[in-house]
């Protein structure tokens, strides 16, 4: 990247401030647009009307763009209310935390195994921190439980929105997808496969919410193990 001065990067923002915040808002629109396959350093720059060499006053490369991204992505979380057991409030935490990655396009493929922490991505893992804290979990407990409920929900999205099949990436519905991954399960040798046939309903009847539900209880009774008779 060719060197800028000050004065080259004034000149690209004629009447306008570019800030970190405009950059990210840039992205966020990109990112609903193109997705995270489409979204550049040049396309962030050509939708705030600048050049590319602009935007590295702000951000030294796309990675720290997606630094801010990330924590973007986490502004319209909304906090479970503090009622119930501390079991009801982590369950909670992961249905909002996956209808949350669920309503903008790709943002699981930003966040997952990404950890930087910007204001609004800290204002959660403190009150999360702070309720498995008051529940009685230990301090190592309680991190790794925050970790683990992340990292469950953002790989599950991760799989929920891709593929199951050829059939689905050329525009079959997931439903359809399943029911005839179900019939080739269905119809293979059953002495050779007799557990694919004997589950071939199990294995693909049950939606993704149904799926969801299963591993986010199964994690809560995992931690449950934890705390204090």
């Amino acid at each position: 990247m060719a060197e800028t001065t000050p004065d080259a990067a004034a000149s690209d923002t004629p009447g306008q401030a570019l800030t970190r915040q405009a950059l990210t808002a840039a992205a966020l629109r990109i990112l609903e647009r193109d997705g995270l396959a489409g979204l550049s350093m040049r396309k962030v720059a050509a939708e705030v009307g600048v050049k590319a060499a602009s935007l590295y006053w702000h951000v030294r490369n796309k990675e720290e763009l997606l630094d801010l991204l990330s924590d973007a992505l986490v502004a319209d979380a909304e906090l479970p209310p503090r009622e119930g057991s501390w079991r009801d409030q982590f369950l909670e935490y992961g249905r909002r935390h996956r209808a949350l990655l669920l309503a903008r396009r790709d943002a699981a493929k930003v966040v997952a195994g990404r950890l930087a922490p910007g204001p609004h991505i800290l204002a959660v893992l403190e009150d999360q921190l702070d309720r498995l804290r008051a529940a009685g979990f230990s301090d190592a407990d309680a991190a790794m439980a925050s970790y683990l409920l992340s990292a469950y929900v953002q790989g599950f999205v991760l799989q929920e929105q891709s593929p199951l099949s050829a059939a689905e990436a050329a525009g079959a519905t997931r439903g359809d997808a399943a029911r005839a991954a179900g019939e080739t399960f269905r119809t293979l040798p059953a002495e050779t496969y007799p557990n694919l046939v004997a589950l071939a309903d199990d294995l693909t009847d049950p939606d993704m919410e149904t799926r969801f539900e299963f591993g986010l209880q199964r994690l809560a009774d995992g931690l449950a193990a934890l705390l204090p008779a």
